[in-house]
C-alpha cells in the first residue's frame, strides 16, 4: 500500500473488534511510526504506551465503555508540556502528527482504529487520568489519546468528504 492509498483508505472505526490479537511486532511498527513524526524544535514531547496484556485491558475496558472497548490492543498517547522556541509549547501539534502517522500505519497493516481524544481529556478527573493511574504513568505526562487497534468485526462505515474545490484553492483563485 502506498502512502497515498493509506491516506485515502484510513477511516475512523467505532465498531466492535475481532478477538484476534495484534502482534507485538505490529504494535512496535505502529509506535515507531508515531515516534518518527515531526516535533516542534525537536523537543519530542510525545510518548506512547501500548497495552496488550489481558489483565490490564480488563481493568481499562470498563473506563472506555465506548469506542474501542473490545479492541485487543490499545495505544495511549502521552504528552509532555515542554517549552521550546520563544517559550512556546508545540505538544498538541507534536502528538497530533504522531497520531496521524500511527493511524496511517494501522491502516497499512490491515487494522482499524479511531482517534479518541475528547473522551480522554474532557473532564477534570476524566478517563485519561484514571487510565494513567492504572498504568502508573509518570505525572509529568498527560494521557491525551487512545487508539484502539484490531481487526474490525463489522464493515467500516466511511463518511463522504467535501469536494476538493470546496476546501482547497491555488493562490486564492476562486
Amino acid at each position: 500500500m502506498t502512502t497515498n492509498e493509506a491516506i485515502k483508505e484510513r477511516a475512523s472505526y467505532r465498531g466492535k473488534y475481532l478477538e484476534e490479537p495484534v502482534s507485538r511486532d505490529a504494535l512496535k511498527i505502529i509506535m515507531e511510526a508515531g515516534l518518527a513524526a515531526p516535533s516542534g524544535c525537536n523537543r519530542q514531547t510525545t510518548s506512547i504506551v501500548a497495552v496488550d496484556d489481558s489483565d490490564l485491558l480488563e481493568q481499562i475496558r470498563p473506563l472506555i465503555k465506548r469506542v474501542g472497548a473490545t479492541a485487543p490492543a490499545l495505544i495511549f498517547v502521552l504528552s509532555e508540556k515542554i517549552a521550546s522556541y520563544r517559550g512556546n509549547c508545540y505538544s498538541i501539534q507534536d502528538y497530533s502528527a504522531a497520531i496521524e502517522n500511527m493511524l496511517l500505519q494501522i491502516t497499512e497493516l490491515g487494522y482499524a482504529s479511531c482517534w479518541v481524544e475528547g473522551y480522554m481529556t474532557d473532564f477534570k478527573d476524566g478517563v485519561g487520568k484514571q487510565i494513567a493511574k492504572i498504568l502508573k504513568i509518570d505525572s509529568k505526562f498527560e494521557l491525551v489519546c487512545c487508539l484502539p487497534v484490531g481487526k474490525p468485526a463489522e464493515e467500516i462505515k466511511r463518511v463522504e468528504k467535501k469536494p476538493f474545490e470546496e476546501r482547497a484553492w491555488f493562490n486564492l483563485e476562486k
